[in-house]
């Protein structure tokens, strides 16, 4: 298996970190910013194309009390649909705090929100790596 795509997906913003299942590491990439109609899949379809991943890893958004958020629905609906445009293999992967551990870590660098939701990708691929390899 090659590289893989990471997504931090939200209704205005989408992180994206690029891994590897060999090395189990991630880096942040970039943050695509969505469209009215939904995200910018022009943009998500030249990230495929250029790393050529072999599946992506979707963040599903958890409360801590175990329950979907409201947003889940919508990460969900993206999974499906990354599938079907790109021909991958989709995992999803509890991104609960993954955000909150993006902003802690960044702390005063964070020079932008971008930033945030690409390193937040990268802590949702590495969730889904380290689960892997258990």
């Amino acid at each position: 298996m090659g590289a893989l795509l990471g997504f931090d997906f939200g209704p205005r913003k989408i992180g994206v970190a690029v891994g590897q299942l060999v090395t189990r590491s991630a880096s942040a990439l970039t943050t695509i910013r969505s469209h009215r109609n939904g995200p910018d899949w022009a943009g998500i379809e030249q990230l495929v194309r250029e790393w050529q991943p072999t599946g992506a890893v979707v963040g599903l958004p958890f409360n801590m009390d175990d329950t979907e958020s409201t947003t889940a629905p919508g990460a969900r609906r993206f999974a499906r649909q990354l599938k079907e445009r790109c021909g991958l293999e989709v995992y999803l992967v509890d991104e609960r705090l993954t955000s909150l551990e993006a902003r802690r870590r960044l702390g005063r660098d964070a020079v932008s929100l971008e930033a945030i939701d690409a390193l937040a990708a990268k802590l949702i691929l590495e969730t889904w790596l380290t689960d892997r390899a258990s």
